[in-house]
């Protein structure tokens, strides 16, 4: 039972003091919520009149009288007696506590009729969690947009208050009917203005601390305006007249777009203004003729010059001079807006007077596909477009067609014939030609060895030397599958972490293991994976090794992208990962593509999330080039992690002047387990935006990518759209394209004497302790050398499998100094004799290099 005081205590009790054993107590002080900050101890109080004790009980049990603080006092204007309680409450106590609900205490009082409860108190630990749920991004608006700044403050108790920083000074909304900054923490400028511009901070605090976010930068941005036309000037003695007009009105600023149309017009004379006489029309007409006629008569006296002097030197057909370009294409594209960071999109139309040159590698399908750069013999060269255009190409033409016997059966359109070898002409429009023939490799192998390739997948294989024996080759493949996967075990929440991958034959010998690299998808930076490797056997999948176990079948080496595989035999072996704790985080990668519609009108955003893997990507890009989508933001890593929460993909900051986007689709969700169980198979979701006028030619707004209380990225759209922009452009190249498929010394980074060097070192232990321990520990291979004891030359292993991690590294940098730090430690801990030699690996770097 607890009693209200409201009153006075004289109106309350009256002046009697002998109705004291009549009246229960009645609770002058309550205690209150308190948080514990720190380490610091809290006190509670209560006091009450007429009370003959008072106590406290905390989450159901009382408190010992030794902890109480009492004191009693008189009250003069009534005459009555007060008690006051106090007791301590510490962090211990607190966190000591596991019961349904948080730590709480009352206090209860004694008079000669009864007893009177006060009301509960919590006592929570403060604290405030020092990174944001979600930080503000920076944006570019126009002038008069609407600005919206996204805040999530770390969780906290109690609850985090947000203010609003701009260049380090407060922003209040109390007195600027422009900004909002009530709605859920967020900070709204409702229309921008060019003071608008600047740094925002959010800054979150409560009772223990305060916490700032990243900083957004938000630009406001005016568009350039043409000023009315000028009046017309006189006629000249040419027969025009012009005016002009300057984009100043305003002019662009922070840089916004400049001006549409032309500064200046010119126009012929009519009506009777030209003061030229017919005859000079005429004699300007007829010499005008005459000049383009010499002109058409001179380009085609080049041409067939050009064509005799091609037939003299190189017979029918001369070299394309884009094979001598080492492999490189450039393509010129003009900004649509300075400062602006677009992609390669069709919006970038050709320039010849401004813009930048992008230059990126061609990834080869396979050998064949390289053969096409590679010279050939003088009377089987690759047509020029150049000898194309003047219709030399016209007798292979015919060729084809009169004998067509002479080709192989099924070819794909794409394909052309040098010496009864098919060839793929790889064309910027054409990557989606490749298909169905894009994941898989092969080459033939001797005792050189040499590495298999798949581009643009993350997969690779390596032979060493020695490998395969002497006086035998075989020709080996390696492809990914395709399909959906059985390799993992959704019983044991197993997910795959890369591609599953064959390599072959069947039957291969080899005399020492290869090593395959396989790029995965797993966060393996803190230990919440059991990481295992399987292989399938007929219909069924084995595991065959734990990352985590010791094992002398084959070896497993784990990199934050990649796994390096030590295997002894041929077969598909699939990469899967069983989480061990809700902390465990898969990577996705994150890419939004876009395409006109049907209609011209239309406008379709795409977003993929997929399994951060080059495999799991092209996959997408593939699909994307077929359909002509273009990549319109550089892809984006998420963290996606094992707490059972979905994902949502969110479109924001839509100029809703200029496009609409339909109803109840501007959030879409997918399931934790559509997301974690994916395999390596695409998902995306798509928006679709309608211009409202066919004059609008650009786009920007923001997709927002997060897992629900987990991690989020934004990618920011922006972009010009027209009808008549059609062409698709090669928009992305993968980082592995200058790793290619090579036979024989040229695949290895460590030349064969240097390698055979080092073996004969540290294969047998020697007096100075040099060994293939040591070697492994310096090059950070410190786990499961029992696999390198039963290896013939552990040290050839070893080189192989730091082969296998460096394939993309330009140097022997780190090798080098492995070896010279092994040098070092020896040459002061043993004293060397006159008569021994060091081995010296100090040259390394530089034959590697050479």
């Amino acid at each position: 039972m607890s009693i209200d005081f409201t009153g006075a205590v004289s109106d309350a009790l009256g002046d009697s003091l002998s109705s004291i054993g009549g009246t229960l107590p009645h609770f002058l002080l309550e205690p209150e919520d308190a948080y514990i900050i720190k380490n610091n101890p809290i006190k509670l109080r209560c006091r009450a009149t007429p009370a003959l004790q008072i106590f406290f009980k905390c989450n159901g049990e009382w408190v010992h009288q030794n902890q109480h603080t009492s004191q009693e006092y008189m009250d003069h204007n009534t005459g009555l007696k007060i008690r006051e309680v106090t007791i301590n409450v510490t962090r211990q106590q607190v966190e000591d506590f596991h019961g349904p609900e948080d730590y709480w205490c009352l206090c209860v009082a004694w008079s000669h009729l009864g007893t009177s409860k006060s009301r509960k108190a919590t006592v929570r630990i403060a604290y405030l969690r020092k990174n944001f749920e979600q930080d503000p991004q920076g944006n570019e608006v126009p002038m008069k947009g609407m600005i919206v700044l996204h805040c999530r403050p770390p969780e906290g108790v109690p609850m985090a208050e947000v203010e609003w920083l701009k260049n380090e000074e407060l922003v209040s909304s109390l007195g600027d009917d422009n900004i909002d900054t009530r709605a859920d923490h967020n900070l709204i400028i409702n229309e921008a203005r060019l003071s608008d511009s600047g740094n925002y901070t959010c800054l979150a605090s409560n009772v223990v601390a305060k916490r700032r976010s990243a900083t957004a930068t938000v630009v406001v941005f005016v568009d350039g305006v043409w000023e009315e036309w000028s009046e017309w000037t006189l006629c000249s003695a040419q027969c025009d007249r012009q005016r002009w007009r300057e984009c100043s009105v305003p002019q662009p600023r922070h840089r916004g777009k400049i001006c549409e149309g032309e500064g200046q017009s010119t126009e012929n004379c009519t009506g009777g203004l030209c003061t030229q006489s017919m005859e000079n029309s005429i004699d300007v007409a007829l010499y005008s003729g005459l000049t383009a006629g010499v002109i058409a008569v001179v380009v085609l006296i080049v041409a067939i010059t050009l064509y005799r002097k091609s037939q003299s030197e190189y017979g029918v057909d001369v070299i394309d001079s884009s094979a001598l370009a080492g492999g490189f294409q450039s393509f010129n594209f003009k900004t649509t807006r300075q400062g602006n960071p677009l992609l390669l999109n069709s919006s970038m139309q050709p320039d010849i007077t401004i813009g930048q040159t992008y230059s990126s590698p061609i990834c080869f399908q396979d050998s064949i596909d390289k053969e096409l750069f590679d010279p050939l013999p003088d009377k089987f060269k690759v047509q020029s477009s150049f000898m194309v255009s003047l219709g030399v190409a016209d007798r292979a033409e015919y060729h084809v067609k009169a004998h067509p016997e002479t080709l192989p059966a099924n070819l794909p359109p794409n394909y052309s014939t040098v010496e009864g070898k098919m060839m793929t002409m790889i064309v910027p429009n054409g990557l989606h030609t490749l298909r169905k023939t894009q994941f898989k490799t092969s080459a033939v192998f001797g005792h050189l060895g040499g590495r298999l390739v798949i581009p643009n997948a993350g997969v690779s294989l390596l032979v060493p030397h020695g490998a395969i024996a002497d006086d035998t080759s075989w020709e080996m493949y390696m492809l990914t599958n395709q399909e959906e996967s059985s390799a993992q075990s959704e019983e044991r929440c197993e997910i795959l972490l890369g591609p599953e991958i064959t390599y072959g034959p069947p039957g291969l010998n080899l005399s020492c293991p290869v090593a395959m690299t396989i790029a995965h998808c797993a966060d393996v930076s803190t230990e919440n994976w059991n990481i295992k490797l399987k292989r399938q056997t007929k219909d069924k999948w084995e595991e065959i090794m734990s990352v985590n176990d010791e094992s002398t079948s084959c070896y497993c080496l784990m990199d934050s992208h990649s796994c390096h595989l030590l295997l002894d035999q041929p077969g598909c072996y699939a990469l899967v990962g069983e989480p061990i704790s809700d902390a465990a985080i898969k990577r996705l990668r994150i890419a939004v593509f876009g395409s006109m519609e049907a209609s011209s009108m239309d406008y379709s955003l795409r977003v993929h999330c997929v399994d951060d893997t080059p495999h799991a990507f092209q996959r997408v890009v593939t699909a994307e080039t077929s359909r002509g989508g273009q990549l319109l933001e550089e892809p984006k890593t998420l963290f996606f992690n094992r707490n059972c929460l979905s994902l949502q993909v969110s479109i924001q900051d839509i100029p809703q002047f200029l496009w609409s986007i339909k109803p109840f689709t501007a959030c879409q969700e997918f399931s934790f387990t559509q997301v974690w169980y994916r395999n390596q198979q695409p998902m995306h979701c798509a928006f679709s935006l309608q211009r409202h006028s066919a004059s609008t030619t650009q786009l920007s707004c923001k997709i927002s990518v997060r897992q629900v209380k987990g991690h989020e990225q934004i990618l920011q759209v922006y972009t010009s759209v027209g009808e008549s922009e059609k062409e698709t452009l090669p928009f992305f190249m993968q980082a592995d394209c200058t790793v290619t498929s090579q036979t024989g010394a040229k695949a290895f980074k460590i030349p064969l004497s240097i390698r055979q060097r080092i073996c004969t070192t540290f294969d047998t232990a020697n007096t100075k302790g040099k060994d293939w321990q040591l070697l492994a520990q310096k090059l950070h291979i410190q786990r499961n050398l029992s696999y390198f004891t039963k290896q013939k030359s552990p040290s050839a292993v070893i080189l192989s499998l730091w082969e296998a991690r460096h394939q993309g590294s330009g140097d022997l940098d780190s090798l080098a100094s492995a070896l010279e730090e092994i040098g070092r430690i020896h040459c002061k801990s043993l004293p060397q004799s006159p008569d021994e030699k060091e081995t010296d690996f100090t040259h390394l770097g530089q034959n590697g290099q050479r």
